[in-house]
């Protein structure tokens, strides 16, 4: 039961009796006052009550929770979730079980699908934008140092060569690490270029160095 309707001598009465049966607490809730009620005087000899409807609120973590739960119940998989939302309010959602590398996929494609759904169910719900962060095995910190390595090592052929180098297609998040990685690097530049989902980094070299 997620919402009910309820009547007391004061709204105070029958928001007491709405949290009850609802077995939650009022940050819990959210409360539409229908009828304050008679006040003042005549309200002594009135038999109107006071009348209010009092709904749950969206719990984001059993969004997040449902939607993977009933994904992998399809792909047969057993996954334990675990759904935690940060003091900024983003959530982070963290995948263990076995064949972990069947969420993960080529260069984290299926784990980055996972999180795009996700992250479309939860914010449909949400009064707020959030972010979502999907991870198992720290795959994404991983990956991170992966990134951070190939850019530094494909910076040092560009500065020998003097020829630029582009790599691979990369998601925005991949495209964020090889630009912050070089972004101080004297000796050669970075940009995007292409349209998603098909945008590659280009690392170029500085012709002044």
């Amino acid at each position: 039961m997620n919402m009910v309707e309820k009547t007391g001598r004061t709204v105070e009465d029958a928001i007491t009796e709405a949290l009850i049966e609802l077995g939650a607490t009022s940050d819990e809730v959210e409360i539409e006052v229908i009828d304050k009620g008679p006040t003042g005087f005549f309200s002594l000899f009135s038999n109107r009550q006071a009348k209010v409807k009092v709904s749950k609120k969206t719990c984001l973590e059993d969004v997040a929770m449902s939607f993977l739960t009933n994904v992998f119940r399809e792909m047969n998989l057993v996954v334990k979730i675990d759904v935690k939302i940060d003091e900024k309010k983003n959530m982070n959602i963290d995948l263990s079980g076995e064949n972990m590398g069947v969420l993960i996929g080529k260069r984290g494609q299926t784990l980055d699908s996972l999180q795009y759904l996700v992250s479309l169910v939860v914010n449909k719900e949400s009064d707020h934008y959030v972010r979502i962060k999907l991870d198992t095995e720290e795959y994404r910190e991983r990956r991170k140092k992966t990134l951070e390595s190939l850019a530094v090592n494909l910076a040092n052929k560009v500065k020998k060569t003097s020829k630029k180098f582009t790599l691979e297609p990369m998601n925005p998040y991949e495209r964020r690490i090889i630009h912050s990685t070089l972004q101080n690097n004297k000796f050669v530049s970075t940009h995007s270029e292409g349209e998603e989902p098909y945008r590659k980094v280009v690392i170029m070299p500085n012709k002044k160095n």
